[in-house]
């Protein structure tokens, strides 16, 4: 029984079994044989093969009716989607063969989960830094000290990133997500027996495992946008999801010196405090890990789109991670977006990491004012994360969009740069939260531009990859940009941050744009997706063409 979309009101059909539904289209073939000339009539868009017409009972027949035998290996198999011309009906959207495509209800569930338990973790990762010289009086220990306890996020994700990515791809979604709200709860737990000035080590420790949560944390929300929302919302979901990770910074910059503030002076006091912030974080972590278990599934019971059906539908067999990580890699648009990820995203978690050393350098005792301006950099990067994931869902116009975000935090870091120091906090506050907006902006339309270029690879390697670049660069730049600090002053470390922003945009301009998700789900292929059955969705604004080499050779 046909059954309409929740949100795109189209109309589905019932499913079919997809091993009756292949009709395969040769890989070699050119693109001129699909004849995909406007024709009138509802039989518009099929094909006329060797001189039979489209609707004649022959090429229905021969194209239909005749059993498929298996192709060689090197006839390796590629579909030809075509658009829908204006006026013209579907023809296959009351073909029976077609397979249900749906939204579920239980997507904002899961949204909402994932969003939550991501906070907890970003706000693990920076309720150090923002208040690092209360943590080097507690523990004795050196600012470089406090500093790795926000740089081993970063450390953590790189070799841990190839594992993380193959048990994605390889044991789902809903496993991976478990791991990282586990890991996160568990984390949380251990920090709270540390809160003893000779425990510095545990403190780490309960970091180190919070480190290792976030690299099941960070490459799911492209995942979760694909697998669960639809293509005119996908942008919208993936903004939101990492827009959980940003309020957790953003309530890591408030919290901490609102609940630990510097009283140096009463040790017992402090280390109250410190239990009361540990203690809190691991209440809610352990609520949310719950919740986890009890509402997060693998995937909706029919494809949100027909991209995702496409995937779904091909061979579980074909799909090789090592062949898939050196896709990403021959991929040239992909890597140049890598390093430009690396750049921008390293070069937030190097300002955020040392906010509290550059405010305090010209504003001293200022440190609640310090998490304040961090407050209003992230705040304002999640304002702007959604206006992107809208605007991209609304114009698809992705690399436009990725490079005048690019253009335009660079230059929100330059005037950072040079009023940081013209003893008025109040223009900091002004230029931090500009900053933010659009370089925290820029994090779902890194990962939204990596899916599309690189479809149908994994949307959680390619997300992988783009994280771990940052953290890659997120080191480098956070210990480049400390030495600068130390040793001259903050604005030397932000200018070197400037430098590498502007290399960014460049390379930025020369990534060339191939919407592949998007040309599949509005009819356009380029011929790179393997494998797709009949029987996947039909969207109002496309139709499958397809058939057989031995069809087309026998008619």
């Amino acid at each position: 029984m046909a059954r309409p979309d929740d949100e795109e009101g189209t109309a589905v059909a019932a499913a079919h079994p997809p091993t009756k539904g292949y009709l395969l289209v040769p890989g070699d073939a050119p693109a001129g044989k699909v004849n995909a000339e406007p024709q009138n009539g509802p039989k518009a868009g099929f094909l006329a093969l060797n001189g039979v017409p489209p609707d004649s009972p022959a090429a229905a027949l021969g194209a239909l009716g005749r059993p498929q035998s298996p192709l060689a290996p090197e006839e390796e198999t590629q579909v030809r989607l075509l658009p829908k011309g204006p006026g013209e009906e579907t023809p296959c959207a009351e073909d029976p063969r077609m397979s249900r495509t749906a939204l579920s209800p239980r997507r904002f569930v899961v949204l909402l989960i994932f969003s939550l338990y991501s906070l907890v973790n970003a706000f693990q990762w920076i309720q150090y830094s923002i208040i690092s010289n209360v943590f080097e009086g507690f523990y004795g220990v050196s600012s470089l000290h406090v500093d790795w306890l926000s740089m081993v996020y970063m450390l953590a994700y790189v070799p841990l990133i190839f594992p993380a990515t193959w048990l994605l791809d390889t044991r789902g979604l809903r496993l991976t997500a478990l791991l990282g709200s586990g890991l996160n709860c568990l984390g949380a737990w251990v920090k709270c027996g540390s809160v003893q000035q000779h425990l510095f080590w545990v403190t780490m420790l309960g970091q180190c495992l919070c480190s290792v949560a976030q690299v099941f944390i960070l490459g799911l929300p492209s995942r979760i946008a694909s697998v669960w929302f639809g293509p005119k919302e996908v942008s919208t979901a993936c903004a939101t999801a990492v827009l959980g990770n940003q309020l957790g910074t953003a309530v890591g910059f408030l919290l901490p010196p609102v609940l630990v503030p510097n009283t140096q002076n009463n040790t017992d006091l402090l280390a109250c405090n410190i239990s009361t912030m540990f203690y809190g974080t691991s209440a809610v972590a352990t609520l949310l890990f719950i919740l986890a278990v009890i509402a997060f599934k693998e995937k909706p019971q029919y494809p949100p789109s027909q991209a995702q059906a496409a995937i779904q539908d091909s061979s579980p067999e074909e799909y090789s991670y090592e062949k898939s990580i050196r896709n990403l890699f021959k991929n040239i648009p992909f890597v140049l977006l890598l390093i430009t990820y690396g750049i921008m995203t390293g070069a937030f978690y190097s300002v955020s990491t040392l906010l509290n050393q550059m405010i305090l350098t010209y504003y001293k005792g200022e440190e609640v004012n310090a998490g304040r301006i961090g407050l209003t950099l992230v705040v304002a990067g999640m304002v702007g994360s959604i206006l992107c994931g809208l605007w991209l869902d609304y114009t698809k116009t992705y690399k436009q969009t990725t490079l005048i975000v690019y253009i335009l935090s660079f230059v929100g870091m330059v005037i950072f740069t040079f009023t940081l120091d013209l003893g008025y906090i109040i223009i900091v506050f002004i230029t931090g939260g500009v900053l933010g907006f659009f370089m925290t902006g820029y994090l779902p339309l890194g990962f939204e531009f990596a899916v599309e270029i690189t479809y149908p690879e994994s949307e959680g390697t390619s997300s992988g990859l783009l994280n771990a670049a940052a953290q890659i660069f997120g080191i480098l730049f956070t210990l480049a940009q400390g030495m600068l600090t130390s040793n001259y002053s903050p604005k030397a470390g932000n200018i070197f941050l400037c430098v590498w922003m502007f290399v960014g945009i460049v390379l930025t301009a020369l990534i060339k744009s191939d919407l592949r998700r998007h040309n599949i789900n509005i009819g356009i292929t380029n011929g790179d997706i393997k494998a797709v059955p009949v029987d996947s969705p039909a969207d109002q604004e496309a139709k499958a063409i397809i058939m057989s080499k031995q069809a087309e050779s026998a008619i």
